[in-house]
């Protein structure tokens, strides 16, 4: 069973703010104004994935109004939507993304943002596209965009066993596993342990 999830974001560029996009800093005059850190990307991919196992949005697990999100890295909203989709029984097949800004220039770093977008997934950077583009005539170069969409495919049983006898005790022979990794494949998001409330506010 296959499912995709699709996620965009934006956020406006301000003087004097440090630039973060896809977990990289990069030297430019002006950052992404957010309550976070305003990584456009991975703001994107964290939608992208709480979307594909209806686990609600990013606003649900770190409202814009909550101080304890006040300038925090945007990797720890990227690990939380990984739980997430974990705990539905999913894993990544693939992800795909698109950046819409004006500067700065993407290309150049494209591959370096490629392996550490693979990294915080834990995914090969083969299965992480990046592009971007111009906002040609459409009046927003103070602004970037990113859209992102995800493939994710249903963990089979063998997998789930063997990943789990691969970290249990040895000593406990007796655990009936096969039982443990039925009731761990049937677990979808609506039984996730956070039960967000759904917000559409963005993170910003």
């Amino acid at each position: 069973m296959m499912r995709i999830g699709y996620g965009w974001d934006s956020h406006a560029f301000k003087p004097g703010v440090p630039l973060k996009i896809g977990g990289i800093a990069f030297d430019h005059p002006s950052g992404l104004a957010g309550h976070s850190d305003g990584d456009v990307l991975l703001h994107a991919i964290t939608d992208a994935l709480l979307g594909a196992v209806a686990a609600g949005d990013i606003g649900s697990f770190f409202p814009p109004g909550d101080a304890r999100w006040k300038d925090a890295d945007s990797s720890l909203f990227l690990q939380t939507a990984l739980e997430e989709v974990e705990h539905a029984g999913y894993r990544i097949s693939n992800v795909d993304t698109t950046l819409v800004l004006a500067a700065p220039k993407i290309g150049p770093v494209a591959e370096r943002l490629r392996e550490r977008i693979a990294d915080l997934l834990s995914i090969e950077p083969g299965a992480v596209g990046i592009k971007a583009k111009t906002p040609e005539g459409l009046n927003q170069d103070d602004v970037a965009v990113a859209h992102a969409i995800v493939l994710l495919e249903k963990i089979d049983e063998d997998s789930l066993l063997e990943k789990m006898a691969a970290v249990a005790d040895p000593e406990v022979e007796d655990v009936q596993m096969d039982d443990v990794v039925r009731k761990l494949v049937g677990r979808t998001a609506a039984t996730s342990r956070h039960k967000p409330g759904f917000n559409t506010d963005d993170i910003s």
